[in-house]
């Protein structure tokens, strides 16, 4: 990638990142909807248990789950590419 497409791709990350930032304002979540019935928050652990925790362990069962399949399967590996079997 050259210099030039590079800052262009830079510039418009940032003015995208910019928008976003200025639309989501904050001062926008101080109203209450009608039926707007918040629970409880979550603790410390609970919210890392959530966001942290979970997220890596459905990786790493997804991708246990992956490799002992890719495994399983009924491939006669020998080595030796497709011509040479002709």
């Amino acid at each position: 990638m050259d210099k030039k497409n590079a800052l262009r791709a830079g510039a418009l990350a940032a003015g995208t990142t910019l928008m976003m930032l200025l639309m989501s304002s904050p001062a926008l979540a101080l109203t209450r909807d009608d039926g707007d019935d918040p629970g409880s928050g979550l603790s410390v652990i609970q919210t890392l248990g959530l966001y942290v925790v979970l997220p890596i362990v459905l990786f790493v069962v997804i991708a246990g789950l992956v490799m002992v399949l890719s495994k399983s399967s009924d491939r006669q590996d020998t080595g030796r590419s497709a011509d040479a079997r002709l």
